[in-house]
């Protein structure tokens, strides 16, 4: 080889260690990048346990302020009517409607008193239509009654009505209600994604009532209840320990026993039995001690009501996903997690899903195959090791931050009936909390770390008394429950 080729493969050889230097160094401060934003999401997401007593302090607080007066909270902390539980002797066949979120359940269940419990079950669920969560409420309600008509319609032989009486339903619709009666009420907001027109400030029952006259059902609402409500009577049927119930899925929201001398006058309600139920929606629970950082203000101004249920926005499954490709698009613009260009799928609000993230986060393989098979499938884009294990870090972050808010919520409650401290003597009784939801029940890092912080929060000797358990389908069964304790035939029974 002459000098002057010596001499070419020596500069091309250079040339070429120098792109690769220049590449290396860019890629380094692409991912010291990411790397910092990382640290300030996990900085800016933190809730140790000293902030976590704070917000249980300020949910105690407004728990107070919302019985007080009405408006004078955040929290609604809504009478629901229900002054008696199920107490295990009801009997008879009983339909539910459960209405949630993007999903509706219906139900029916043979009861048979405090002997035979449950006789019998059958439930089915049903997705609803996008279009119909933003239309009209006509649309919205006539789907519903629709579904459920072909539902009673398949009843079997093992399902026992007593002949010449109208079939009886539940209505579990888990959005903030204004209770008229046990068996009515008016509609305050949509949430969850939910925006139909023409039914805040109407009764719900009376909607559902003239939709199902429309399929030709002739169904009368005994009992209309949030899902919280339902859970916790469908808990205390199953536990006469359950003194509070609380949903972790798409939404969020909280039910609790309150003490008749602690619902003030203007109510101008007395409870019979000498307590209460309260619907709290807790959802829409507000402190400056929440850990909020530039995704959740963004995702909260983009959405369709501003302002309102920022601890929903912060803890449940209808947001933690979109919380996580917030990060992701921020790490992709600003440090090219994924590449050059910017996946075109990664800047579409809620493209990725909670349980996607679950799926991510409980990957416990070598190489995260299952991280870089949902990324490839919601996204389009291929991804390296490294960056894998970023994004089941960014998932732990903001998985942690809103299981351990949830529980500082669950501590308020406790705080509020007394029961958080061994130092008072109620704590001595077992103290049990029903659990509904998807999110809950399926995302199990979640549900781990909400029951370790209660126990941290609460203390060892205290935790011994408190049990968070999972009530699943609680709304269901608790609302068909309802409709049996309130039904219209108990004075012809009685008789």
């Amino acid at each position: 080889m002459g000098k002057v080729a010596v001499g070419a493969t020596v500069v091309c050889s250079a040339a070429a260690c120098a792109v690769a230097v220049l590449l290396l160094r860019r890629r380094m401060r692409r991912w010291a990048s990411a790397k910092a934003v990382l640290k300030e999401l996990e900085e800016q997401c933190a809730a140790p346990i000293p902030k976590l007593r704070q917000i249980a302090d300020a949910m105690t607080v407004e728990m107070h302020a919302g019985l007080a007066s009405e408006g004078g909270s955040k929290l609604k902390m809504l009478i629901s009517y229900v002054d008696n539980l199920p107490t295990g002797d009801e009997k008879g066949l009983f339909y539910a409607l459960d209405l949630g979120g993007t999903n509706f359940r219906v139900l029916r269940v043979q009861l048979g008193g405090k002997e035979r419990r449950v006789v019998k079950q059958e439930y089915e669920e049903v997705s609803i239509p996008q279009n119909l969560m933003v239309g009209s409420s006509g649309e919205l309600f006539d789907f519903i009654a629709a579904e459920l008509a072909k539902f009673v319609a398949s009843e079997g032989e093992d399902f026992h009505l007593p002949e010449g009486r109208q079939r009886e339903l539940g209505f579990t619709f888990s959005f903030p209600v204004k209770q008229t009666s046990i068996a009515s009420g008016t509609l305050i907001k949509w949430t969850k994604g939910f925006s139909v027109d023409g039914t805040v400030g109407e009764d719900v029952v009376a909607e559902l009532t003239k939709a199902m006259e429309r399929q030709g059902l002739d169904m009368k609402v005994t009992a209309l209840v949030n899902d919280t409500i339902g859970t916790l009577a469908g808990g205390r049927y199953d536990d006469s320990d359950v003194i509070a119930a609380v949903i972790l899925g798409t939404g969020t929201n909280a039910a609790y026993v309150e003490r008749a001398h602690a619902i003030p006058k203007w109510h101008g309600l007395l409870p019979k039995s000498g307590e209460m139920v309260i619907n709290m929606e807790w959802g829409n629970f507000k402190s400056s001690h929440l850990p909020m950082t530039e995704y959740d203000q963004a995702l909260d101004l983009e959405s369709l009501n501003p302002g309102e249920q920022i601890y929903e926005k912060l803890i449940s499954g209808m947001y933690l996903g979109e919380i996580l490709r917030r990060v992701l698009l921020r790490m992709a613009e600003e440090a090219s997690l994924f590449g050059d260009t910017v996946p075109p799928k990664l800047r579409v609000p809620f493209k990725l899903r909670t349980p996607v993230m679950s799926a991510m986060h409980h990957d416990a393989s070598p190489d995260l195959k299952i991280v870089g098979t949902k990324l490839k499938e919601v996204f389009g884009i291929p991804t390296s090791l490294k960056t894998r294990k970023m994004v089941v870090e960014i998932c732990d972050i903001i998985t942690k931050r809103g299981a351990r808010l949830a529980a500082a919520g669950i501590y308020g409650i406790l705080k509020k009936l007394g029961r958080d401290t061994i130092a008072n003597d109620c704590v001595a009784k077992r103290t049990v909390i029903a659990m509904d939801g998807g999110l809950y029940e399926h995302y199990n890092i979640f549900s781990d770390c909400v029951r370790s912080t209660l126990r941290e929060m609460l203390g060892e000797e205290a935790s011994a008394s408190v049990v968070i358990k999972l009530s699943n389908d609680g709304s269901g069964i608790g609302a068909a429950l309802l409709a049996a304790s309130h039904s219209q035939y108990h004075e012809v029974e009685e008789s």
